[in-house]
C-alpha cells in the first residue's frame, strides 16, 4: 500500500480547521494566511487559508498541497475544504476536494429548509447523493473560531468541541488545553505566541496537535507527529510558502521490522504475535474470525492468526452489501462482469475464489504511483497496488450478492523498499462465507498468517488513517508458531511473496 491519504492528508484535513482560526479576535472582512509545511525540517508543501465575510455569511477556504515521493516517484497530494456559515457559526454549506496523483474526489453539502443536508459525493466521475442530519454539536471553521472566542486564553484552561471535517464527513471530539505564552521562531523572526494543545479523540486512539496563535487569534505555527516524524506548519509570506519542495521518500517510514524471517512454511501455518504499542490503551489490531487478540497489559497484545472461525467478529451489516462511492457494486458494467465470472459456481466460496483469480489477473501492471482509485476506475484503468485490487474485489463480491469489506493492516515481506524482513501496509478483502468472514488477497494471490488485520471498512480511504498512522508506534516483539486452530482451512492457492 502506498503512502496515500492516510498518514498525511487525512490527518491534516481533520486538524487543519483548528490550525486556521483560534481565539477571540475577529478577522478582517477578507483575510489570507500562507504557511509553509515542513517534515523533519524539509519543505514538502504549503497551506493557504482565505477568510471572507459578506454581510451575515462567512466563508472559510483552506487549501493544503504537499508533494512526497515513493521509490523516487512523485506523489502530489492536495486538499481543499470550504465551509459556509452565518455569523453565529450555524453551518449552511460545505465542500471538499481531494486530489492524489491523477485521482480526484469531491464532497459537497447544502443545508435544506428542513435543516437536513443534501450531500453529493463524486469519485471517479460518478456522483451519489444522500440526505444527512447535521451531527449534534458539530462545528465548521467559524463555529470553532467562536468557541475559541468565548473561551479565552487562561493558562491551564481545558475545554472541548466537536469538529466536522467536510472531506471525510467525520466528527471528532477535540480537547483543548491552554499552555500559555511562548517565544516562537518563524521564518520572519522570533515572536511571542499563545500555545494551545489540541487532543483529537477517535475510536482508534488520539492525535495531538500543538498550535501557537498571535494576538489576532490567527494560527502562526502548528506541529503534529505523523508516522513518527514531526510535521510543522509555519506562517510566512506567499513567496516562502510557494518555494520549491524538498522531496521526502516516506516508504521507509511505513514499515514495521520483523523479529525473525518468516519462511513460506511458517506463513502457511497459524502464528502467534506479541505486539507492543506504547502509550496507548486501545488495541492496534482487531478481532476477526481468523484473528484472536488478547490484552497482556502495559501496551502489549497477543495476536493469534489461523483458520477462520465463526462468531468472533460482527456478522454482516446492511452496509457490507450496499454500493457506495468507492465500491460501486450497482454499476451495470461491474454487475455484468461479476455475474460472468461467477457463472456456474457451486457456492459462495467458489464464487469468491473465481473472483479473486479474476482480479489477480486483471490488474496489470502492479503500480505504486496511483493516488487512490474506486472500483469503477480500476475497472476502466486496471493499474495500481493492493488497494486497487481490494476495492475491485470487494465491489465484485457485493455485485455477486456476497457481503464483503476491505481490510487494512500489514503483511510480511522478505524484502521491500530496500529493507529486509519487514511488515508493510497492505489491504485485502473479507467475504462472508458459510457463517464467518474469510480473507481473500487478490494482490498477493493468497492469504496466510502473515496478514495482520488492523481495521475494516467500506473502501473509503478514510479508514487507512486508522492504520498507517499507527506504524511508527508499533513493535512486533515476538513471532512463534501456533497450534492449528479449529475451523476450516483456506483453499487459496499459494504463490511466492512479493511486495504489496
Amino acid at each position: 500500500m502506498r503512502n496515500r491519504i492516510a498518514p498525511f492528508l487525512l490527518v491534516l484535513t481533520l486538524c487543519l480547521a483548528c490550525w486556521i482560526r483560534a481565539l477571540a479576535s475577529t478577522p478582517a472582512a477578507d483575510d489570507s494566511t500562507w504557511m509553509t509545511v515542513l517534515l523533519d525540517g524539509r519543505k514538502i508543501g504549503y497551506v493557504h487559508v482565505e477568510y471572507q465575510r459578506d454581510g451575515d455569511i462567512v466563508t472559510t477556504t483552506q487549501t493544503l498541497s504537499i508533494d512526497l515521493q515513493r521509490n523516487g516517484k512523485d506523489l502530489p497530494m492536495s486538499n481543499m475544504t470550504r465551509s459556509v456559515e452565518n455569523s453565529s457559526g450555524q453551518p449552511l454549506a460545505f465542500a471538499a476536494r481531494t486530489t492524489l496523483s491523477a485521482t480526484d474526489s469531491t464532497t459537497s453539502g447544502e443545508r435544506q429548509p428542513d435543516g437536513r443536508f443534501i450531500v453529493t459525493t463524486t469519485v471517479g466521475g460518478v456522483s451519489r447523493q444522500q440526505g444527512m442530519d447535521w451531527p449534534a454539536g458539530a462545528l465548521l471553521s467559524e463555529g470553532q473560531r467562536l468557541v475559541f472566542a468565548r473561551t479565552g486564553m487562561r493558562q491551564g484552561q481545558l475545554y472541548e468541541m466537536r469538529m466536522f471535517d467536510p472531506a471525510s464527513l467525520q466528527v471528532e471530539l477535540a480537547t483543548m488545553q491552554v499552555v500559555g505564552a511562548e517565544q516562537v521562531t518563524l521564518p520572519g523572526g522570533i515572536t511571542t505566541l499563545e500555545h494551545q494543545r489540541q487532543i483529537i479523540h477517535s475510536p482508534r486512539g488520539t492525535q495531538i496537535v500543538d498550535l501557537w496563535l498571535d494576538q489576532r487569534g490567527r494560527t502562526r505555527k502548528g506541529v503534529l507527529n505523523v508516522l513518527g516524524r514531526e510535521m510543522e506548519m509555519l506562517a510566512c509570506d506567499r513567496a516562502c510558502a510557494l518555494a520549491p519542495e524538498q522531496h521526502v521518500d516516506m516508504l521507509r517510514v511505513a514499515m514495521v521490522a520483523s523479529p525473525r524471517p518468516l519462511t513460506a512454511s511458517l506463513r502457511g501455518a497459524p502464528l502467534r504475535y506479541r505486539i507492543k504499542q506504547p502509550e496507548s490503551y486501545a488495541s492496534p489490531v482487531i478481532v476477526t474470525d481468523e484473528q484472536q487478540v488478547s490484552n497482556l497489559g502495559h501496551g502489549q497484545w497477543l495476536v493469534e492468526i489461523g483458520g477462520a472461525e465463526a462468531s468472533r467478529a460482527r456478522p454482516p451489516q446492511p452496509e457490507d452489501s450496499r454500493p457506495n462511492a468507492w465500491l460501486q457494486s450497482d454499476a451495470p458494467t461491474l454487475r455484468q462482469l461479476a455475474a460472468q465470472v461467477v457463472e456456474g459456481a457451486a457456492d459462495d466460496l467458489q464464487k469468491m475464489e473465481r473472483l479473486r483469480r479474476f482480479v489477480s489477473g486483471y490488474i496489470t501492471p502492479h503500480g505504486l504511483d496511483v493516488g487512490y482509485a474506486s472500483a469503477l476506475e480500476v475497472l476502466s484503468h486496471p493499474y495500481g497496488d493492493c488497494t486497487e485490487y481490494a476495492v475491485l474485489l470487494a465491489a465484485m463480491a457485493r455485485a455477486a450478492g456476497i457481503p464483503a469489506r476491505v481490510v487494512t493492516g500489514m503483511v510480511y515481506s522478505d524484502r521491500y523498499g530496500g529493507r529486509s524482513q519487514v511488515f508493510v501496509p497492505h489491504a485485502w478483502v473479507q467475504a462472508w462465507i458459510d457463517g464467518h468472514w474469510r480473507s481473500f488477497d487478490a494482490a498477493l494471490r493468497h492469504f496466510d498468517s502473515s496478514h495482520i488485520a488492523m481495521d475494516t471498512g467500506d473502501g473509503d480511504p478514510w479508514h487507512f488513517f486508522n492504520v498507517t498512522n499507527l506504524f511508527a508506534r508499533l513493535q512486533i516483539e515476538e513471532i512463534s508458531p501456533l497450534q492449528p486452530m479449529p475451523g476450516p482451512r483456506h483453499r487459496h492457492a499459494r504463490t511466492g511473496t512479493r511486495g504489496p
